[in-house]
């Protein structure tokens, strides 16, 4: 694997010249990867920078779509499969977010559906994308689900670095990740890979190998 080492800011420079320059009437962004790989601020860094660009953009974290708890928890709380198979409600991500931002679709989309923690509706507004607008959708294990995004992003830790960053209470996770890269292989599966060993040193993936 080559990979070229980019500044944090340099690194978002180039992804919002790149999501900017796709075509398509609303651009429907992923970024994926674990928690330690720090997606949600990434996708944070990026709305600024798409405005400038003209691009209106929202962030849609992916753990607002997680399904209930009695689905989640089915077969216990720290099971790796249901966490890979079952905690993130597909269904809804593409009918409130996905779906909506089709060509010739309203771009009305929902922020969020589900408060895990309340375990209930968030009862989020919704919020309506002019063309030409941005969502960026924030999470792991969110790629090789059929999901219709425009452009996907991979946030790549080894498994030493995911198990050393990956906190206590959630190490029960890392064989689904495990799972993910092989089942997956997301750096080959995304339109765009960076390497984040060191969130603070990004490498931008040029050649998967």
């Amino acid at each position: 694997m080559r990979a070229r080492p980019l500044s944090p800011s340099l690194l978002v420079e180039e992804l919002a010249d790149r999501i900017a320059a796709t075509p398509a009437p609303w651009v429907r962004v992923a970024v994926d990867g674990a928690p330690p790989a720090a997606t949600d601020r990434l996708a944070d860094e990026l709305l600024a920078p798409l405005r400038l660009r003209g691009r209106e953009a929202l962030r849609v974290p992916a753990a607002g779509f997680l399904r209930p708890a009695s689905l989640r928890f089915e077969f216990g709380r720290t099971d790796p499969d249901a966490f890979y198979d079952d905690w993130l409600d597909v269904g809804g991500l593409v009918r409130e977010v996905l779906a909506p931002l089709e060509p010739g679709a309203t771009g009305r989309v929902l922020p969020s559906l589900w408060d895990s923690e309340r375990d209930r509706a968030t009862r989020a507004a919704h919020v309506t994308l002019p063309p030409g607008g941005v969502v960026l959708v924030d999470g792991p294990l969110l790629l090789g689900r059929g999901l219709p995004f425009d452009l996907t992003v991979h946030l790549s830790m080894s498994p030493a670095a995911l198990a050393r960053r990956t906190d206590e209470d959630d190490r029960w996770t890392l064989p689904a990740y495990e799972r993910y890269e092989r089942e997956v292989d997301p750096v080959r599966t995304a339109d765009v890979a960076v390497r984040v060993e060191d969130v603070r040193r990004p490498a931008l993936v040029t050649d998967a190998g």
